[in-house]
């Protein structure tokens, strides 16, 4: 099956969407020309939901995406993504509370690694995974970018303490 492609633009910068028809496959951050599926043909009505949802998360509008996703990854790497999926919206979680919820205490740095090589950013959060003293630590975005989304899930999830009276 050929892949399908689009570039959007966001708050992040450029991002590149690819998917297979039914599903997301891959969300790159600053991606260069050549991460474009060579084989791949553009795209865009086939993206218009992941866009339309994107934007109303960077809204703050949307606290959690309902999107068909396929990564492809092994095993573990799936477990890890999927457990990143499980980190409420406004929330962290360390590498070592991620490498306990996939049943793997001891291999902290391989969810570590996994995290990283992440092939659907933002909509698979795993800019809500931080160092286990509450750094942020390793991004493939970008500290700037981990940041951004972080401070932007914080404001949109604080409770309100008080009322506008009209």
């Amino acid at each position: 099956m050929t892949d399908l492609w689009h570039w959007i633009d966001s708050p992040l910068g450029k991002l590149l969407l690819v998917g297979d028809g039914d599903s997301l496959t891959h969300l790159a951050m600053s991606p260069r020309p050549n991460d474009v599926p060579a084989d791949g043909r553009r795209d865009a009505a086939a993206f218009a939901d992941v866009e339309a949802q994107l934007e109303a998360y960077f809204g703050g509008e949307l606290t959690e995406f309902d999107l068909p996703l396929a990564p492809r990854g092994t095993d573990f790497q799936l477990r890890v993504w999927n457990a990143l999926l499980e980190i409420p919206y406004g929330e962290t979680a360390s590498y070592g509370e991620i490498a306990a919820r996939v049943e793997r205490p001891d291999a902290i740095r391989a969810v570590g690694t996994t995290n990283g090589r992440n092939p659907i950013a933002v909509i698979i959060p795993c800019h809500r995974v931080i160092g286990a003293d509450g750094t942020l630590v390793g991004y493939g975005g970008g500290l700037d970018r981990k940041r951004l989304l972080l401070e932007l899930e914080a404001e949109h999830s604080a409770p309100r303490l008080w009322q506008v009276r009209s």
